[in-house]
């Protein structure tokens, strides 16, 4: 079952040992994610399944992408939450992103600039 988790509640799902899983491109994510997150691509999902274990908590840039990922993972019987408004909403309510160090000369991430797919 999945379970929508607001960037207020990230911190409690952590404490439990939540793997915070971004399915975004590892462009998107070198450019701004949270802090503690894997990157493991959608496309690439299926392949690490047996890698995953419960709780898990989806994370995208707007969520769509997030939500798949998600009800894949809860088909596999992983207890599973989705960010509601993936990386934007997170940064827009004021939560703090990383950004990878092959990233810092670049310009900083904006996140209404990201793809909302």
């Amino acid at each position: 079952m999945m379970q929508d988790v607001f960037p207020s509640e990230l911190s409690l799902w952590q404490k439990r040992g939540a793997l915070l899983l971004d399915v975004r491109s590892p462009e998107e994510f070198a450019s701004g994610h949270i802090p503690g997150s894997r990157n493991l691509p959608l496309e690439q999902l299926l392949e690490a399944l047996d890698t995953l274990k419960s709780p898990v908590v989806t994370i995208c840039a707007t969520g769509s992408r997030a939500g798949l990922a998600a009800e894949v993972l809860g088909y596999e019987g992983l207890e599973v939450g989705k960010l509601v408004g993936g990386i934007q909403g997170y940064a827009a309510q004021g939560y703090p992103l990383e950004r990878s160090a092959t990233q810092a000369d670049e310009a900083p991430f904006k996140p209404e600039e990201a793809p909302c797919s």
